[in-house]
Parts: structure tokens; sequence; C-alpha cells
């Protein structure tokens, strides 16, 4: 492990020590929430005879600073909404996408989708504290989990009703999700050491997921040719942010991307 994901882990695990008594209270509070997101964020983003969309909320990204300076989160999320994505993902990291756990919060109150909470989550609080504030599934990172985190986390998360996106990068990761029962596999064509964006990872990894399985490509994702060329590779669905963020017309990008 290099670079990014060190430096970013580093400042995650800062986070959860300091705020380790808040993260204390949220099992409880996680426990009392309704259950009734149980698969439907997988239902959403798996519907068949077409490619579904999970559009990206995020403010800014390591790679490229801010993306998007008029940042309104409630209002891009009733632009998803209504230009008919399938699921929202929700970046809440606070150092270097900008983020922040409430915006999942304020996306649940103002949209009927589910919301995918996308954060570095090692640890059990984090899933309590996603659960507490509306989501519907959590992102589950192999490369920076070991195989009894994994197990343990995607567990948890089952107990709480909540869907897992587990993301992989390379042919060890995936089968490490898949011997770990992931149901939702993401293949992410950016490496999370390097930042850099290559389409040929989902190439060589989609093809190797059980059609069983429901398969997200993520990263790197900017034309209809992307999407064709992943929903031919056996893709349920595509994770787009940037692409939109950067757009002066969000629902104008989202109708000219995913062909709608």
């Amino acid at each position: 492990m290099a670079d990014f994901l060190t430096t970013i882990l580093e400042h995650k695990h800062r986070i959860l020590a300091a705020q380790k008594d808040v993260y204390a209270t949220l099992r409880n509070k996680a426990a009392a929430a309704p259950k009734n997101t149980a698969e439907l964020f997988k239902k959403n983003i798996s519907k068949p005879g077409q490619i579904n969309l999970i559009a990206e909320i995020k403010k800014a990204s390591p790679s490229a600073g801010v993306i998007r300076k008029d940042f309104n989160v409630e209002a891009i999320a009733k632009i998803y909404a209504e230009h008919k994505a399938a699921a929202i993902s929700v970046l809440t990291e606070d150092k270097y996408f900008l983020g922040k756990p409430e915006d999942v919060r304020t996306v649940t109150k103002c949209v009927n989708l589910p919301v995918l909470t996308k954060d570095f989550i090692t640890s059990d609080g984090q899933i309590h504290e996603a659960k507490v504030n509306g989501a519907a599934a959590v992102l589950l990172i192999v490369a920076i989990l070991g195989d009894s985190e994994l197990n343990g986390l995607l567990n948890i998360a089952r107990e709480f009703g909540l869907d897992c996106l587990v993301e992989v990068h390379d042919e060890k990761e995936l089968d490490r999700a898949m011997k770990a029962g992931a149901e939702i596999i993401g293949v992410n064509n950016r490496d999370l050491r390097t930042l850099d964006v290559s389409f040929k990872t989902s190439e060589r990894l989609i093809p190797r997921i059980p059609k069983d399985r429901v398969i997200v490509a993520e990263s790197g994702l900017r034309t209809r040719d992307d999407i064709r060329r992943a929903q031919d590779l056996g893709a349920h669905a595509v994770l787009i942010g940037e692409t939109f963020m950067r757009a002066r017309d969000i629902g104008h990008a989202m109708k000219e991307v995913m062909g709608k």
C-alpha cells in the first residue's frame, strides 16, 4: 500500500480515534433505524434490460481538487432523481473529497432513491453512522481491508439491512471479494495508489465475475461509448460522478452520457 492510500488511511484513522466516543453512541441508534432498505440498492442498480446509473455527488477529488464550486447537495440530488438515476452515491470523506456524513441524510430526505455512503470504511462505527443517516448501502474497498475485516464489515452491514458495494482493482482483490461472498462487486478503473485510470481494468476483471453477482463499473466513464463498453462487458450499472459534477447542465450531461 503506497502514497495516496496510505495518506488517506492515516487521516481516517486519526478521525476515527478522535471521534471514538461519538461512534460508540451510534450502534443503538442504528439498531433502532428502519430495516426497510434491505437489498433496495441492489435491486435498483440491477434492473434487467438496461444499464443502471449510480450518480455520484462529490465536491472535490484528490486528483482534480475542487470539481464543482456551485455545490448544493440537495439541488444535485433532485436533478439526479429527475433524470432517472437508479441510486445516488454520496462522497462523505472530509479532507480530500470535501464531503461530510450529513450529506447522506440531506439526500435521503429530499429524494426517494437508495443512497450509497462512499468513504474509506474500516470500522463498525462508520457503518452505524451510514445507517443512522439513512443510507441503503456502503462502500467497502478490498484494498484497505484484511480478509477478517472485510468479512466482519459485510456481516455488520447485513445485520443493519445495508447492501455493500465491494470495490476491487485487480485479480487478487476480486478473488478475495468473491471468497467473502460479496453480492455487489464494483470494478474501479482508478488505481487508488497512483490515481491513474484505465478502462483495461474493467476489460480484465468484469468477464471473471460470475453472472449471479451484480457488477458495477466505476471511474473514467465519460461518454455514451464508455457506457456501451461497460454494458457489453457485462456490467449491470455504472458509477459516474466527476463527468456530471463538471457539467454546467447536469441533467443534459446525464441524457448525453446515458443515452436517455
